[in-house]
């Protein structure tokens, strides 16, 4: 087998074709994240992004996106961003990872949401997690009757503070797919006071993330594109979601709302507008990906599983990277247990987003 890497920017027509060919072909890897236009988004704010492109003689057999980071350690594309990463390949192509990993030069690539079905990179992982789903491929109204099964309170109660919502602010109303700007800017300012509330690192104090969320925002074809979707109550936004679609599937990425209007639960509310609507788009499933919260425990159909892992050209580099891992994961720990120590450490990582 053949490796050879490149910057995304510099794939060609054929090469995104082939791409979108296998991606058509199993049906793990047909989730947005793991698009071309995904790895070209980042590769335009990321100058350390890279495809290696895999051939079997003439022919392409898979695609590989990473990020080559410090010290020799290679992520996969958009790392902390994405909740689905791996090899797009040909089915059945196998792959030798230490070989990838020469030819990409980087001693280790350490990975967290490994999607299902990478035979090759399985034998390396150390955790599973689920990622709950959203089925449409019967349409809307047979996934709502199974939530109403299932969870008839949870529909009852979200029916009757959607209508106090109207009653106290203004009639409801939905876009599906929004161009508001304003509104985007609104989305990040609420997902930035829910990260502060929560004690976690706020995304957005890095100007390479809006960056790439504006350009996957104004990102529109018929195979990829950003999915804005905004709900109001009269005038005023109170809930909004951004995620990406590639054809039948869409990636929940970023949601959130104004606190100011919690009690109404205007992101339950937002969030169901966005499944019926979607699935009328021809989205048949929504990829929810990682994470206990309880609204995707009650709106899930199923679950998929991503891995956490890494692989390493050699034991002695392994050894060491996992445990400069656990070191990093115990100091986050301890860092979120202690209110100052937080402050302190959020305020050197906004000094070094906004220098970075």
């Amino acid at each position: 087998m053949q490796i050879a890497v490149a910057r995304p920017s510099e794939l060609g027509p054929d090469e995104i074709a082939v791409w979108h060919s296998m991606q058509g072909k199993t049906r793990s890897l047909a989730n947005p994240f793991l698009c071309p236009e995904f790895a070209v988004a980042v590769g335009n704010f990321r100058p350390d992004a890279r495809v290696a492109v895999l051939a079997d003689g003439p022919e392409i057999v898979g695609f590989f996106p990473f990020e080559l980071r410090r010290l020799g350690v290679g992520v996969p594309i958009g790392a902390g961003l994405t909740d689905c990463q791996g090899l797009i390949h040909a089915p059945a192509v196998e792959w030798d990872p230490r070989e990838l990993l020469r030819a990409c030069k980087v001693s280790v690539w350490q990975f967290d949401h490994l999607v299902e079905g990478q035979r090759p990179f399985e034998r390396y992982a150390v955790a599973v997690a689920p990622s709950p789903v959203i089925d449409l491929t019967d349409g809307f109204a047979a996934y709502q009757e199974k939530l109403r099964v299932k969870s008839p309170q949870f529909c009852k109660d979200l029916g009757r503070k959607a209508r106090k919502l109207e009653r106290d602010i203004g009639e409801l109303r939905f876009v599906v797919d929004s161009r508001d700007m304003v509104g985007l800017r609104a989305l990040m300012g609420w997902k930035s006071d829910q990260y502060r509330r929560n004690r976690r690192i706020d995304i957005f104090d890095r100007p390479w993330i809006v960056d790439i969320v504006d350009y996957l925002f104004s990102t529109h074809s018929d195979r990829f594109g950003g999915l804005f979707s905004l709900l109001y109550a009269g005038e005023t936004p109170v809930a909004a979601h951004f995620g990406l679609r590639s054809g039948h599937v869409l990636a929940h990425w970023i949601p959130a709302y104004d606190m100011r209007f919690s009690r109404q639960s205007p992101g339950l509310i937002q969030h169901l507008q966005m499944v019926e609507q979607t699935a009328g788009l021809g989205v048949q499933l929504i990829d929810m990906g990682t994470g206990d919260e309880r609204y995707k425990q009650t709106l899930r159909s199923y679950d998929l599983f991503v891995a956490e892992g890494m692989v390493a050209q050699g034991s002695l580099l392994a050894g060491a990277h996992r445990i400069r891992s656990a070191s990093a994961s115990w100091a986050r720990r301890q860092i979120r247990q202690h209110p100052a120590m937080y402050r302190a450490a959020d305020q050197l990582l906004r000094h070094y987003g906004r220098i970075g």
